[in-house]
């Protein structure tokens, strides 16, 4: 481990287990035609599986590891740009290379999660697969099952884009510093949507103004939409019209938003 002076505003946790490094590698298993997005290098132990497989590009926000990056792959296939990724326009990013796949790897504090993914998807970056390890309690919501109590917003509106699954827990002890929980390896494979969605600003309003009271129904949630329309859809999927939004699947908020569109 390198001497380093960890900073907890960037959430600094170091992986060195190589047994769960290689299986965070296996699960996209890039080639060399495929390009890597790392987000968060650290001190590089990631990083020394993912150069053996394909290209690399890193984002690392502490300035304090250049040195020790740059001169630990300076013989590598890799690009590090010391920035904060959701600074960065990833797409002007990207123009210089050429590749067949991109992933998109990342051990990520809590706090910057959602807003990571959330920069992903609007910036329309091609990805095939995202391999996150994340906070346990944050991934039980994201992979969440209907019905649950971990089912909310946030979890609708990722597997609105990809296939959320959930990999393996890594305990905390797998970690310098060591954090206070256990993380979790989630995979986000790109979903070819085949119900689309007729106008998807509304279907995530829809979706958000679902979940504004999680313990009131639907109907109460959704007092300010034409509620006949929602009714017919929830009559003609089985559902009871005192139904709460954590027991309605994707298909049916889909369902709900183009009816109410049209």
């Amino acid at each position: 481990m390198i001497t380093h002076n960890f900073k907890k505003k960037f959430g600094q946790n170091f992986l060195q287990d190589k047994n769960i490094i290689k299986k965070i590698v296996d699960i996209c298993n890039p080639d060399k035609e495929d390009l890597i997005i790392e987000i968060g290098p650290g001190a590089g132990a990631l990083t020394e599986e993912l150069v053996k497989k394909s290209k690399v590009l890193a984002y690392e926000i502490d300035i304090d590891l250049k040195n020790h990056l740059l001169e630990k792959f300076s013989n590598n296939d890799i690009i590090f740009i010391f920035d904060d990724f959701l600074n960065r326009k990833i797409s002007e990013d990207l123009t210089d290379y050429s590749y067949k796949n991109i992933y998109v790897i990342a051990n990520l504090p809590y706090y910057i999660t959602t807003p990571i993914i959330n920069k992903i998807i609007e910036e329309n970056i091609n990805v095939k697969k995202m391999v996150l390890m994340v906070q346990k309690e944050v991934g039980d919501r994201f992979s969440a099952k209907v019905g649950t109590r971990e089912y909310s917003s946030i979890t609708v509106f990722l597997n609105y884009f990809f296939d959320v699954k959930k990999e393996f827990v890594v305990s905390r002890n797998v970690f310098y510093p060591k954090p206070n929980v256990d993380s979790i390896i989630l995979s986000f494979t790109k979903k070819e949507k085949s119900n689309k969605v007729l106008n998807e600003e509304l279907f995530f309003k829809i979706v958000k103004d679902s979940f504004k009271q999680k313990r009131k129904t639907l109907k109460n949630n959704l007092k300010d939409y034409d509620f006949f329309k929602v009714e017919e859809v929830l009559l003609k999927n089985n559902l009871p019209i005192d139904v709460r939004a954590e027991n309605i699947n994707i298909d049916t908020y889909i369902e709900i938003s183009n009816k109410l569109n049209s």
